[in-house]
């Protein structure tokens, strides 16, 4: 497991993230929501919404994540067996509930799903990459479009997803330019507000990832704030110069580990 030995804290727990930001009255819309894992929210959730997510409250990678929609016959659960996904049906709550208990012990939380858009049919969200130098403002230092397979459950690069640049995926969806900005501008707004917003909350921070997803009718949404050794590594290949901005900021705060 990797141990952060570089100048930059963390907030600990995607729960919490959550709760710091649905504090914040600007904020609030891009959050979906979550709460801690039980058998009784589960069954709020479930009766709420008509697809949810489970997830570590502390993890990264996409590992130990489960989708679950309701279905006639009961519940679909989803999840990732080897970089293989699984489905299984359950009939109850109660079974549904059994099953994940098994995670070992792990502090689980439950978010509404997203109907994430979609480019060439397959789900994307996108990882937005904030940092600041000690004593210096937050930048938005780049973004990379994290595109899953088609029908999975997680977009995750270690999971067996694409990688694609801001522009590629306008050209791909077919936005002109104009509107690719747009939403650059849109983006780079939201993350540095969330950025402020989180360093209000935790002194000493210098590096966010944030992962947005725009869901089917175009609501941008906030998935998950990483702020532990957020990973910017696939952009090298990909955006030489974005890459090398963001390990310029991280090796001022002394991450010169970053590939």
């Amino acid at each position: 497991m990797y141990k952060k030995s570089y100048a930059s804290r963390n907030i600990r727990g995607k729960l919490l993230v959550c709760k710091y930001l649905s504090a914040n009255r600007s904020l609030l819309p891009y959050v979906p929501k979550t709460v801690r894992f039980s058998r009784n929210n589960l069954q709020m959730m479930l009766e709420r919404f008509d697809m949810v997510y489970v997830k570590p409250d502390v993890g990264s990678l996409g590992i130990g994540i489960f989708k679950l929609k309701r279905v006639e016959s009961g519940f679909e659960l989803y999840e990732l067996v080897r970089k293989k996904q699984v489905r299984r049906t359950y009939e109850s709550i109660d079974g549904l509930h059994k099953r994940l208990l098994r995670e070992g012990g792990r502090k689980l939380i439950i978010q509404k799903g997203i109907y994430l858009d979609q480019v060439n049919e397959c789900p994307y969200d996108i990882r937005a990459m904030v940092q600041r130098k000690p004593g210096g403002s937050w930048v938005c230092t780049g973004f990379m479009v994290k595109v899953g397979g088609r029908s999975k459950i997680v977009t995750n690069y270690y999971q067996g997803g694409k990688i694609y640049s801001m522009n590629r995926l306008g050209l791909e969806q077919g936005l002109s330019p104009e509107e690719t900005a747009g939403r650059i501008t849109r983006l780079t707004d939201a993350a540095l507000r969330i950025a402020r917003a989180l360093s209000k909350k935790r002194a000493g921070m210098h590096e966010l990832g944030i992962d947005f997803a725009y869901d089917k009718e175009q609501q941008l949404w906030v998935l998950e704030v990483n702020s532990n050794h957020p990973q910017f590594h696939p952009l090298k290949q990909l955006d030489r110069a974005a890459y090398d901005k963001m390990k310029r900021f991280a090796a001022s705060y002394g991450r010169r580990d970053a590939k």
